[in-house]
């Protein structure tokens, strides 16, 4: 089922509400929307397969664009929008994007993209060089589409050299209202949504999560309440107003929720809650039973990927008799392998985790060999996103590293190559080493440890000016926290950062 159905069913009914603003759009106007903008999109010469674009910060048309690409059979690429015009203009121009949706809020950025789109639509104002939106739907039919094949996401993961990669899955084979699609087959049916599901999403609508779980909401018939951005007492406030029952975080929001004062927390009726969903990074044991004392055995974990290659989950109750664990198998079979013999290694045993599915299903888009590289030597059909954990007695699976240097902070997903590559010509730098450090609140956060070139000053005017470098360049989230000077980085004779023994350092001050 897609938001037409309900909009036959309950027309009036929300299927989103900004929890700020108050903003809202009923079934009726979702699917009328979003008839338009497909139509729109057929009418510029967008056909199955192509790719539209979404700029956006959190705002109701991001599902209107959406969902006329689900039910066009095009792909969605969902950008970063803290992302900067080159970052942007990279991705923009791999996905190979017909056509971009982009919010007047952006307009400072996307006027800067250097990529040639054909067709360009603003949301909310004017920006330079694209239509109105409001214009084009408008002037847009609401007849019935002939056809509606399902589309699908393509987002963007960045990889270990720094530069992101698209995963694209093979777009499925069924109508947009046929049932059959990934994500509410599986984690819709597991987290028990149905149509009086009432969702919060507190996080930006480019992540896959957020976009993904939101679309199961409207498959189900549910109301999606979306915040324009987190806040702890926001949230809580949203829960209560809403009567949520559903959410899902990251371990840095339950950390910002376990910091309000115990009477700002407690006076909020959050009663209504019946299954509370983290993800996208480990979250501390102490954060995590917090958690559950406070709310109680309604804590859902899972782990998974960009890719969908494979699943876990685990429940409160599960988790409790082992902490620290992402749970049992969800989707897929994992499979833990030694890096360098391929074999499989036994039960507590540390090694590279597969998963194992009838068939392969994504691809690095523009990137073969980086798709192949996923794929085990012996075993085409188990894939591997990198990351290192093991497999007790019982099936369960725990993380040690996510994949080999990639820092996770907030949720978010930060690669140290990128961040060092912008150094390596800089006169100043003679070598760079960024590391993951642990931080109480976002997980980790970005340090970089700087080889000072031969005669510069290595002072906090050096820093600052390294900073600003960065700052100019990339998102302002990846932008180290901090930098260490050293009179020499360790390398070995191969030239391979031995980071470890930066980590080991870093904490040994």
């Amino acid at each position: 089922m897609y938001p037409g159905t309900w909009a036959a069913k309950n027309p009036d009914k929300p299927a989103l509400i900004m929890a700020g603003s108050g903003r809202t759009l009923t079934y009726a106007e979702l699917d009328e929307r979003s008839l338009r903008l497909a139509h729109h999109l057929r009418e510029a010469g967008l056909g199955v397969g192509d790719v539209v674009a979404l700029v956006s910060d959190n705002r109701p048309e991001a599902y209107e664009v959406y969902w006329a690409a689900l039910r066009s059979g095009l792909y969605i690429t969902a950008v970063n929008s803290h992302l900067s015009a080159a970052e942007t203009s990279y991705i923009v121009a791999d996905c190979g994007a017909r056509a971009i949706v982009a919010s007047a809020a952006l307009a400072d950025m996307v006027e800067g993209l250097d990529v040639d789109v054909p067709h360009r639509l603003a949301v909310g104002g004017e920006i330079a060089g694209y239509d109105d939106y409001e214009t084009a739907l408008a002037a847009a039919s609401t007849e019935p589409l002939p056809e509606q094949p399902h589309g699908d996401d393509l987002l963007y993961s960045s990889g270990t050299t720094g530069r992101p990669k698209g995963i694209k899955p093979p777009l499925p084979p069924i109508a947009v209202d046929e049932p059959g699609y990934l994500y509410p087959t599986v984690f819709g049916a597991v987290y028990e949504m149905g149509e009086d599901v009432v969702y919060l999403s507190p996080a930006p609508v480019y992540h896959a999560a957020p976009l993904r779980f939101g679309g199961v909401v409207h498959t189900v018939g549910g109301t999606l309440v979306m915040m324009e951005r987190f806040d702890a007492e926001g949230a809580l406030a949203a829960i209560e107003q809403h009567r949520v029952t559903h959410t899902q975080m990251v371990p840095t929001m339950f950390v910002r929720l376990l910091k309000l004062p115990e009477e700002v927390r407690l006076a909020r009726d959050v009663s209504s809650l019946r299954c509370v969903i983290h993800a996208a990074a480990p979250c501390p044991i102490d954060v995590k039973r917090r958690m559950i004392d406070w709310l109680g055995p309604i804590v859902e974990e899972y782990y998974a990927s960009t890719e969908a290659n494979g699943s876990t989950k685990i429940g409160s109750e599960e988790w409790l008799t082992h902490p620290g664990s992402v749970g049992k198998a969800l989707l897929g079979i994992p499979h833990i392998v030694d890096e360098e013999t391929g074999a499989e290694v036994g039960v507590g045993e540390i090694g590279t985790i597969y998963f194992e599915r009838e068939v392969r299903n994504f691809s690095y888009h523009n990137d073969p060999e980086k798709t192949r590289s996923t794929e085990h030597p012996d075993h085409p059909n188990w894939t591997t996103v990198g990351d290192l954990g093991y497999l007790d007695g019982e099936g369960f699976l725990y993380l040690t590293d996510r994949k080999a240097f990639m820092i996770i902070s907030g949720g978010v997903n930060i690669y140290p190559q990128e961040i060092e590559d912008l150094f390596t010509l800089h006169d100043a730098v003679g070598d760079i080493a960024v590391i993951g450090v642990p931080d109480e609140e976002m997980g980790e956060r970005v340090v970089a440890f700087v080889q000072p070139a031969p005669g510069v000053v290595a002072d906090d005017a050096l820093a600052a000016e390294l900073r600003d470098h960065a700052r100019e360049r990339i998102a302002h989230y990846k932008v180290p926290r901090e930098f260490h000077f050293r009179a020499e980085l360790p390398r070995t004779p191969t030239g391979k950062m031995v980071k470890g023994r930066l980590r080991d350092e870093y904490v040994g001050r």
